[in-house]
């Protein structure tokens, strides 16, 4: 038999090294694969990565004015309720609403024949008070010229001893009674004076010069003293000054000082101002629903007679005024730039290695209220500052390194 030829050894390796190409081939695509897809995403991830767009606004030289606002009301600088001292029935009354009154003038008059009666028994007690203390004088000048006469006889020898001491006691009784009868006169002089007052004050006078706000009687109207004596009139003194009182939250109480000027307005006249300026910050507090307030009284001109009294009014109280200062808004001192989230491969083998994550945003900033971001180059720059003063909407501030117009960041916003 013939034996089977062998095959060259050129053959050989080359069959071998076709075979180890064959083994590496489908390893080299998927690499290939691998490397395309990881770029895609990577592109698809800058492409879909959000494109910042900063919301700014210049800093600039201005005025900055600080105000509180509060509610109150219009009051009469002087306000004066006029009730009776005395109960009885009202006679006539002599005043109407608006009416101007002056001091003295008669506003009402209680039928006072009462008091007229009393007062004239209050007379008749004094004439006898005063016959009394004559007669008591008479009497007490007899026992004295008694005793003198009694001591003379005495001093002769010419009367007993037991006479004398008569004497001095009757002198003494005397004596004693005209000491009451002053007395009764004294008594009797002071009822009359108060008789002569109720008398008075039967009549009810005006205290004040002013005008009647208010009058809650008619004539034959029953009036009765008591420790909660009804009001009867109300006057005002001069509606052409005014005070206003409101009532200034305790949040804003520290700023409210006595010479800040203030602006007004009321339901009555919604297109006008009226000027006032702080005349008093009282001290005690007053709480409704658990809200604790504090009365400032305001003065005002009212020549115009347009403000009357009682009406509600807001006031915008004026309690910081900067000239001339750098200004920035209070939303640029709340911003800052979202914190970057920074992505990590590791723990995700070669696949991490050859498809990182794209870029991505972190949760937007909170500002320190010591600082704004500037707009420079496109590039957001933090810049410190020191705050003044803020009117709610924009800020006084000081820097070193911050310029009028300087483009200050106040938000931003992300465009894919």
């Amino acid at each position: 038999m013939t034996a089977p030829a062998t095959q060259s050894p050129d053959l050989s390796a080359i069959l071998a090294r076709t075979k180890g190409k064959r083994r590496r081939w489908p390893w080299v695509v998927a690499l290939v694969l691998a490397l395309t897809a990881g770029a895609g995403w990577w592109w698809q991830g800058q492409a879909a990565s959000p494109g910042i767009t900063y919301t700014t606004e210049a800093a600039s030289i201005g005025s900055l004015n600080v105000t509180v606002t509060a509610t109150g009301s219009v009051q009469p600088t002087t306000q004066v309720d006029v009730s009776s001292e005395l109960s009885g029935t009202l006679a006539t009354v002599e005043v109407d609403f608006n009416d101007p009154v002056t001091v003295g003038q008669v506003l009402a008059r209680l039928d006072d024949t009462k008091v007229k009666a009393q007062r004239t028994n209050a007379e008749a007690q004094l004439t006898g008070a005063k016959a009394r203390l004559a007669q008591a004088e008479a009497s007490a000048a007899e026992a004295e010229a008694n005793l003198t006469q009694q001591q003379e006889l005495d001093r002769r020898g010419v009367s007993a001893r037991q006479s004398l001491v008569s004497f001095q006691a009757a002198a003494a009784r005397a004596t004693a009674a005209v000491d009451i009868a002053r007395a009764d006169l004294t008594l009797a002089e002071a009822n009359l004076e108060l008789a002569i007052a109720d008398v008075e004050k039967t009549v009810l006078r005006s205290p004040v010069n002013g005008i009647v706000l208010n009058r809650a009687v008619e004539a034959g109207q029953i009036v009765a003293s008591s420790l909660n004596t009804p009001v009867l009139f109300t006057l005002a003194e001069d509606l052409t000054r005014m005070e206003l009182r409101v009532d200034v939250d305790e949040a804003d109480i520290g700023r409210v000082a006595v010479g800040q000027k203030a602006v007004f307005t009321v339901d009555a006249h919604p297109d006008r101002s009226f000027p006032a300026t702080i005349t008093q910050v009282r001290q005690a507090p007053e709480e409704t629903d658990n809200i604790v307030t504090y009365k400032a009284i305001l003065s005002v001109d009212n020549p115009e007679g347009l403000l009357r009294p009682g009406m509600t009014a807001t006031a915008v109280i004026t309690v910081s005024e900067r000239a001339d200062a750098l200004l920035v808004p209070n939303a640029a001192l709340r911003y800052a730039p979202p914190v970057q989230e920074t992505a990590s491969s590791g723990g995700r083998g070669l696949i991490g290695f050859i498809m990182p994550r794209g870029p991505r945003g972190g949760d937007q900033g909170t500002g320190t209220g010591r600082s704004v971001w500037v707009l420079q180059g496109g590039t957001p720059v933090e810049v410190a500052v020191n705050v003044m003063d803020s009117d709610g909407s924009h800020s006084a501030v000081t820097s070193d390194d911050l310029s009028e117009g300087d483009a200050i960041i106040t938000d931003q916003s992300s465009a894919r």
